[in-house]
């Protein structure tokens, strides 16, 4: 009888030590989870705050674009203008009068020789 009685006891004793290793093992997978969900949850915060640092800066970087655009297009027509006041103030000169003027008569004595030529030996 009291094998049979100390056999029931050690098959509760088992039982209870499934039971408990069971519970121990829930509790550590339970754990477990809810570390991996904290994780998770991390990377997916951490994610979107990157996502939206992204966006910002590309944000500003178009920004920044479109004002450097703007200022080129200022600048170069600043530089036009100051090109076509140089232009100006050259045409103005005696020496660049000069030289058209000379050129000019030489254009126009080219133009002569040419058709005297011409005369004296036409193209065939």
């Amino acid at each position: 009888m009291s094998a049979l009685d100390e056999k029931t006891k050690a098959e509760r004793a088992l039982k209870d030590l499934k039971r408990t290793q069971g519970e121990q093992q829930l509790s550590a997978q339970t754990k477990e989870i809810s570390s991996l969900e904290d994780t998770v949850a991390a990377l997916k915060e951490d994610y979107e705050r990157s996502l939206s640092a992204k966006a910002a800066s590309q944000k500003d970087l178009q920004e920044n674009l479109i004002t450097a655009k703007h200022e080129l297009l200022r600048v170069q027509e600043q530089l036009a203008l100051a090109e076509k006041e140089l232009d100006k103030k050259f045409q103005q000169t005696a020496a660049y009068r000069n030289m058209k003027e000379i050129l000019t008569k030489k254009n126009e004595q080219i133009k002569e020789i040419r058709k005297r030529l011409q005369k004296y030996e036409p193209d065939d």
